[in-house]
C-alpha cells in the first residue's frame, strides 16, 4: 500500500482567503497545504496536494488515488451535483475523509448540507475550518498504521 495521502480541493478553493472570509476565514489555500504538509509529514505519509475547477481533472485525481494510503477531499461546490465524481470516489479502496471548511449544516441555503458525496465517504468533517484538513489526515495516518 502506497503510503501517499492525496489532499484534493474543489472548485474556488484556489481564492481560499480571498473569498468571503467571514465564512471560509483569512487562511489561503497555501496556508493548508503547509498544514496538511507538517501533519503527514509528522505521521510519516507522503502527500500529495491539488486543487482544481475542473470536473474531469478531479476524477482524473480520484483514479490516479484510488489505492493510496487515503483521500482528503473537500469537493466544494461539487458536492451537490457531480456523480462523476461520486462514482470516482466509490471505486477508491482506501479511508476517504470529505472536509468542509464551514459547518454545511448552518449555512443559509439548506441545499448547502445535502452533499451527495458522504455516501462514499468513510467520514464527513464539517465546520472545524481549516484544522479539518489536519484531523482527516490523523484519521487516514491511524487507519493506515502510520
Amino acid at each position: 500500500m502506497s503510503k501517499t495521502v492525496h489532499v484534493l480541493n474543489g472548485p474556488n478553493l484556489n481564492l481560499l482567503g480571498q473569498r468571503e472570509p467571514a465564512i471560509y476565514g483569512h487562511q489561503t489555500l497555501a496556508d493548508v497545504e503547509a498544514l496538511c504538509r507538517a501533519t503527514s509529514e509528522a505521521r510519516g505519509l507522503n502527500l500529495i496536494f491539488r486543487q482544481t475547477n475542473r470536473e474531469y481533472e478531479m476524477v482524473d485525481w480520484l483514479q490516479e488515488a484510488r489505492t493510496s494510503a487515503g483521500i482528503v477531499i473537500n469537493p466544494a461546490g461539487f458536492s451537490y451535483h457531480s456523480v462523476p465524481i461520486l462514482d470516482a470516489l466509490k471505486m477508491c479502496a482506501c479511508p476517504i475523509v470529505e472536509v468542509h471548511i464551514s459547518n454545511i449544516h448552518r449555512r443559509e441555503a439548506d441545499w448547502r448540507a445535502d452533499t451527495i458525496m458522504t455516501t462514499a465517504t468513510t467520514g464527513i468533517i464539517s465546520g472545524l475550518g481549516t484544522k479539518g484538513y489536519a484531523l482527516a489526515i490523523e484519521f487516514i495516518a491511524d487507519q493506515v498504521g502510520a
